[in-house]
This record gives structure tokens, sequence and C-alpha cells, in this order.
């Protein structure tokens, strides 16, 4: 038999490139769908690890990826949302649940799947509703799904006559190891798990590969899934490394013991496919779906000994910025008016502290380009946004109980003083927005603008930190000193815009350099503001 090598490689990429697009196309629909619910889903449900699981499984049943989940687990673990011990309960749920895309798989759809993209188009092209033009994508892409399918089934159909691949299944029935191998490297490849268990989904039904062969190839797939979570965790933080190196231990312990009992594991799958009558791809669900729960069950005892074991693996002293308050305890509200306040004002020290780290990244971020920095600051700026509100509704609730004089002036300087931080947040991240437009359109700054930067930013660190200080002691002293930098940051700023316009002026600055300048120390100058309204909270008591 003569087979058209092109034709087969034609199909065979283009139907993978289309069944990828249609799980992205699925997932960013159904989250759409969802919504920022995903977020809160995690959060809320992790109280315990098998809470944990439950919500891994459901989140990545809405997003169709467990990559997706792992990624945005690793996230939360990086802003101090979530503990590694919570972070592994919902990675091992995330594994059960991705095996949801190979149950869909097992529904036989492909001769619809032309019709079931038409609706999902016609839902997103003719409705001006977001909602509906969510569930359209959701739609499109459940059609892309079996579409790209059909076209690799139909491409790879030829190659049961290959004798080189005979042979290659052959080998992979004789050393399961083999089959691992291939199965890791091409989710490695692919970065999508659910592919390659498409991919060998057709495989099967179309008899091109033993079942014996095929089970190894499975166990590869769920360790090459792990790479993406490896890629999310790179310059994150420790806790966020840990939570991605579980993902890798979890898969490569549970492909081991499955290994181990391959011989009982493929009799099981047989014995499964002629009591519930299975079709080929509906088998290979099944055998995947059993083998993450399996796995999950083994593991699942050993969560405190598996967070030990990555702690040990990837040390490090964990910077996380915390993004839960700290310090208030409601049931201070209950009993004592001026101990709530002392609560809530190291709750809003703590706030300061984290806009002027906030600043100093902002700072280092136009001084090296260094992603990090950015990220960094962002997720400041995420937690003083948390912050303030969590504070203020903490003293919303401190403000219907009876005060003394004194304590009711000192609430109201802290209601002020938590709204300036947030402020202070919302300038930087305006100055990391400027940044990001200079890398990203080339803008050069002049060594000396560059320099002036530098020095105004020096200033307004200080004087922030100062007064930040100055309300952790109620010092007038410091307060004053404030004041009198406040000035000096004025006086920077005026000066500063002179010699920028000389610049521009004599040509070694350009327009869009300018603009990127004069709006970082404007930026700069409101900061200096707020942080003499907190100096004035405090000369005021």
């Amino acid at each position: 038999m003569d087979i058209d090598i092109q034709t087969l490689l034609f199909e065979f990429i283009g139907g993978l490139g289309i069944f990828l697009l249609g799980i992205k196309y699925m997932g960013d629909g159904l989250q759409k769908t969802a919504g920022d619910r995903l977020r809160d889903i995690l959060d809320r449900f992790t109280s315990n690890p098998f809470l944990g699981v439950l919500a891994g499984i459901i989140v990545t049943i809405l997003i169709q990826s467990s990559s997706g989940t792992t990624v945005l687990t690793v996230g939360l673990v990086n802003a101090g949302f979530m503990t590694l011990r919570q972070a592994i309960g919902v990675i091992m749920g995330a594994n059960i649940g991705t095996t949801v895309t190979a149950f869909i798989i097992g529904i036989d759809l492909g001769e619809y799947a032309l019709p079931i993209m038409a609706a999902g188009a016609m839902l997103i092209f003719f409705f001006n509703n977001k909602k509906v033009s969510a569930i359209g994508q959701t739609v499109f892409g459940f059609g892309s799904l079996f579409f790209g399918l059909e076209l690799m089934s139909s491409g790879m159909s030829p190659l049961r006559e290959v004798q080189a691949f005979q042979d290659l299944t052959v080998s992979m029935s004789s050393n399961p190891v083999l089959g691992v191998v291939i199965g890791t490297v091409f989710t490695f490849i692919v970065q999508s798990s659910s592919a390659t268990i498409g991919i060998l989904q057709g495989l099967f039904s179309e008899g091109a590969i033993e079942l014996q062969a095929a089970l190894p190839v499975l166990f590869g797939d769920n360790i090459g899934t792990t790479i993406t979570a490896i890629l999310a965790s790179i310059g994150a933080t420790v806790a966020a490394k840990r939570a991605a190196f579980t993902h890798v231990i979890f898969n490569l312990l549970g492909t081991t013991i499955v290994l181990i009992l391959l011989v009982p594991f493929t009799n099981y799958v047989v014995w499964l496919q002629g009591q519930l009558e299975l079709n080929s791809e509906m088998t290979i669900a099944f055998a995947h779906g059993s083998f993450n729960i399996v796995n999950t069950i083994i593991q699942f005892p050993f969560i405190g000994a598996l967070a030990w074991l990555v702690t040990k693996l990837v040390p490090g002293k964990d910077v996380v910025v915390e993004y839960k308050p700290k310090h208030l305890d409601p049931i201070f509200i209950q009993q004592s008016s001026s101990l709530a306040l002392d609560q809530a004002k190291a709750e809003v020290i703590r706030m300061g502290e984290y806009a002027s780290k906030g600043l100093e990244e902002t700072n280092l971020y136009l001084t090296t380009n260094e992603q990090k920095h950015s990220e960094m600051a962002m997720q400041i700026e995420g937690a003083l946004n948390n912050l303030d509100r969590k504070i203020t509704e903490y003293l919303v609730e401190l403000s219907g109980r009876s005060m003394s004089e004194l304590e009711s002036s000192k609430h109201t300087a802290l209601m002020d003083s938590v709204r300036d931080i947030e402020r202070i947040g919302d300038h930087f991240e305006n100055i990391i927005e400027l940044i990001d437009y200079k890398i990203s359109n080339k803008v050069q700054i002049t060594e000396h603008a560059q320099e002036d930067l530098n020095n105004m930013f020096d200033l307004t660190i200080l004087t922030l930190k100062q007064a930040i200080k100055a309300l952790d002691n109620m010092d007038r002293e410091e307060a004053l000193a404030v004041i009198q930098k406040e000035d000096q940051i004025d006086k920077m700023e005026r000066n500063f815009r002179k010699r920028h316009i000389i610049r521009m002026n004599e040509g070694t600055c350009t327009g869009s350099a300018g603009i990127v300048f004069v709006d970082i120390i404007s930026n700069l100058e409101r900061i200096g503001d707020h942080a003499v309204n907190i100096a004035e909270e405090v000369i005021g008591e």
C-alpha cells in the first residue's frame, strides 16, 4: 500500500492545530462564562486538602486544562492566598478534572463537528451580548475539538500499515518505559495532555496500537503536562516553584506505582471494557480516569510528606506578598475599641510598608527593565487594594461602637491614611504602565533624565518611609520632617520640568521620552502629597 506522507502529515498537523484551538476556545469561553468565580472557588474551597481536590476538579473541568488550573494555583500561592498544602490538594484535583476531556472525546460526535462549529460561530457573530458570545466561543471550541480529532484520525489511519510504526508499538508493549518516555516527550512538545491523549485514542480506535503499548504512553502524557506549571513558576516565588514541583513529583510517583502494577492494571482495563461495552476511545478515557483517581487516593494521605519533600528539594526563604490581613480580629471590636484600633493601626502600618516596597520595586523596574520587579510591584498593588477593602470594612464596623474623643480622632486618622496608602499604589501602578510603554516602544531616556528620575525616586521613597514611621510612633518631629521633604519634592519636580524643556529645545530628548519623563515625576509628586497627608494626620493628633 502506498502512503501519501504529505497528506498524512498535513491532516495530522492541521487536525492537531484545530484540536488545540478548540481546547483553548472552549476553556476561554467557559472561563468568561464563569468570570472571576474561578479564583473565588479556589480561594474559598481550599480550607482543607479534600475540598482542595474538589476545587481542582471543578476549575479544571471549567477551563479544560489541568495546566491552566496548576498555573492559577501557582499564582495564588505566589500571592499568598493559598498555602503549599492547600495547593497540593488542588493539583491532585486538577489531574482528575483533566480526564473529562478524554471522556468528551469518547462520546463520538465527529460527524456532528461542523454543524456544532457553525452554531458556535453564529452565537459569536450574530449576537451583541458578551454572555451569548462566551457561550458561542465554548460551543465553537467544542466543535473544533471533534473536527480536529476527525482530521487527526484520518491522517493516522494509514499508520497501522507502516512496518516501522508496527515495530515501535511492539517494542513499546515489551518495554513500557519507552512508552512513558514517548508520551512525556510528545506532551512536552504539544503542551497539552488532552491533545496527546486524543491522539492516543485515535490510534487505539484505528487499531494502530495495542492496549499494552497505549497505557504507558498515557502515563507519560501525565508527566509531560507538568512542564507548563514549571514554565509558569520560572521567576516566581519559592512557594510557587514548590507548587509546580509538587505537580511533577505527584505524576512521577503515580506513574512509577502503576508501571509496577502494569499487568493487573491492564487486566482491569480489559475487564472494564468488556463489562461496560466501551468503544476504543472510552476505554482509554476510563484508563486515564482510573489512573488519576487511584493516584490521588494513594497519595492523598501523604500530602504533608509531599509538602515536606518539596520544601527540602526547593530550599530558600519564602517571600510572599500576603494579600490577607494579619491583625484584624473581629473579636476585638466586641471587646475593646482601643484594642481593635491598635489592631487596625498595625495593619495600616503593614500596608504602608508594602506601599514603600512597591515603590522600591517600581524604581528597580525603571533602572533594570527586569520583568520580575514589575510583577512584584503589581502583586503588591493587588495586596494594597485587598488590604484597603478589609481595613476599611473593619474600621466601618468599629465605628458602630462607642469611642472616646481621642479614639474617634485616631479612627478618622486611620480611615484617611488607608485611603492615601491605596492611592500611592495606584500611582506606582501608573508609573509601571509608563515604563512598560517606554520598553515596548523603545523610548530612550537620556542619562541626565534618568539621573533626575532616580534622585526623585530616592527622595520620594525616603519621604514615604518617614511618613509611615511617623504614623507608627505618632512622632510629630518625623511628621514635620516629612512636610519639609515634600517641599523639596515639589521644588525638584518644578526644576526637573524646566531642565527637561531645555533638553527638548536642544533636541537631546525626544517628545515621547518627554511625555514618559513628565508623567513619572508628576506621579512621584502626587505620592509625596499622599505621604504629607499621612504626616498631617499625625500632627493633627
